[in-house]
């Protein structure tokens, strides 16, 4: 199918397509009983995200249940870190652990030069999912992400997830000349991986800034939106009409800051924000994404419904994707998110 006709694309371009196109953060993952038998098959987390077979098949396995316009490459923000050399490692119960990275020593341990090797598997992977995609569903997209710097960075610095990231926190205003060293490497290697992706056969890409809301204005504007932008303006000197879905969690006010000075083309919204301030303050030449709560989801029913609608209600007439505010959680039943597909479809 010509991309140019794939509904997720028309929205991600500034056309208002209706009903809107939709999916799903995480919607590949513990909430599906086929995806917790290959995890199981796997063994281990990071084998998943670099077995090309196994991590294709997660990334369609929700496609051939609902439908979604979007499919988006089964793998994991740490991945750059990890391909730079940084140890990780998931623990049951705890999430990921890292080594971390606290001072000039620890960061020239980094090895960005040998990233291409290990992030080989990642484009296989991507390159498969799209021949799937012309083959079981030609008008999904294939989206292809990364974390942000500044998120990434809480990761490498704090050395686990969880908690509010005090440490790094701390490291970006007691010694911001090395946190800036850290970040800039994030925004070049950041460039390189999203590029190898599109050029695997992603057809839009998508920065996860998931922590930027624990920044106060200023340092938001410091460590999220100035590494953001220079990201887009790499990826655009590539490829100029890629479109670009920035999604700064807990932005609140500075959503229509982070996308007059980012340049993304989409700007996604966490649960916590109103649809209708975002509609009347973000600008229209920018698209919408999001953003109902993954607990509805959970809930199902009338509830779900009556958060659907009200989304809709808010963005009809602009460009906009349809999605959750946050990722899929694992207790959410699979027939509720048949029972919102059905209902995204009507418009």
């Amino acid at each position: 199918m010509d991309p140019v006709q794939k509904p997720l694309l028309r929205a991600l371009t500034g056309e208002a397509v209706w009903p809107p196109p939709f999916w799903l953060m995480r919607q590949a993952g513990r909430y599906l009983p086929e995806y917790r038998l290959l995890r199981a098959q796997a063994g281990d987390f990071i084998a998943l995200c670099t077995t090309p077979e196994l991590a294709a098949e997660v990334t369609l396995q929700p496609l051939r249940r609902y439908g979604m316009d979007g499919a988006i490459l089964f793998s994991d923000i740490l991945m750059l870190p990890w391909a730079m050399g940084q140890g990780l490692r998931y623990a049951e119960g705890e999430g990921p652990l890292l080594d971390p990275i606290r001072d000039a020593e620890g960061l020239a341990r980094l090895d960005p030069a040998g990233m291409g090797a290990r992030i080989a598997p990642i484009m296989e992977t991507v390159a498969r999912v799209k021949a799937g995609l012309e083959q079981e569903a030609p008008k999904t997209a294939l989206i292809g992400f990364a974390g942000s710097p500044f998120t990434v960075a809480c990761y490498m610095v704090e050395g686990r997830g969880g908690g509010e990231f005090m440490t790094a926190r701390r490291l970006a205003y007691s010694d911001p000349a090395l946190f800036g060293r850290l970040i800039r490497l994030l925004v070049d290697t950041t460039v390189e991986y999203l590029l190898a992706q599109a050029a695997a056969g992603a057809e839009a890409l998508m920065l996860f800034d998931s922590w930027a809301g624990l920044l106060p204005p200023g340092q938001f504007r410091r460590w999220s939106i100035e590494p953001s932008a220079a990201i887009v303006r790499g990826i655009r000197k590539v490829l100029p009409d890629i479109p670009l879905i920035g999604f700064p969690r807990l932005a609140g006010p500075l959503l229509p800051e982070y996308a007059l000075r980012t340049g993304v083309s989409t700007v996604a919204m966490d649960t916590g924000m109103d649809p209708r301030w975002a509609a009347a303050n973000v600008p229209a030449e920018f698209g919408l994404q999001g953003n109902m709560d993954p607990q509805v989801l959970v809930a199902g029913g009338a509830a779900m419904e009556a958060e659907a609608r009200s989304i809709l209600a808010a963005m009809r007439g602009r460009p906009f994707v349809f999605n959750l505010g946050h990722g899929i959680v694992p207790p959410t039943p699979p027939e509720h998110v048949a029972a919102l597909a059905r209902l995204l479809r009507m418009g």
